[in-house]
């Protein structure tokens, strides 16, 4: 069963992602902020990170670009799932090291299936 670490500062987004991924056979990992999903990746390596955009303190920019150039951590796609949805957020996104980048809100089919292609 693939883990995945959601990162996410809503309460609800969290749970509606909890809800599809656990649906979907899914062990699921949260984290309220950024910084919180740096350290729950390095310590649990989850087998894939879905990442808010907007979140206080250190953002899901940051936060990608920090798991992404880390050697622990580096190894671990990384899909974006924000409500951002300008095209220079999404290429800013992959930039920094996002293997995909999904908008709010989510289809669950788009999601598991951009889930599987990474897995």
């Amino acid at each position: 069963m693939a883990r995945i670490l959601i990162v996410d500062d809503s309460p609800t987004e969290l749970h509606v992602l909890k809800g599809m991924l656990e649906k979907n056979n899914f062990e699921v990992l949260t984290a309220a902020n950024g910084e919180e999903g740096i350290e729950q990746a390095r310590q649990q390596k989850p087998d894939l990170v879905l990442m808010d955009v907007v979140m206080p303190g250190l953002n899901g920019f940051q936060a990608t670009r920090t798991l992404t150039k880390d050697a622990d951590t580096g190894h671990i796609p990384v899909i974006i799932v924000t409500t951002k949805d300008q095209e220079t957020d999404r290429v800013w996104g992959l930039r920094q090291g996002a293997k995909d980048f999904i908008t709010k809100p989510v289809v669950e089919a788009d999601l598991i299936a951009k889930i599987n292609s990474f897995l």
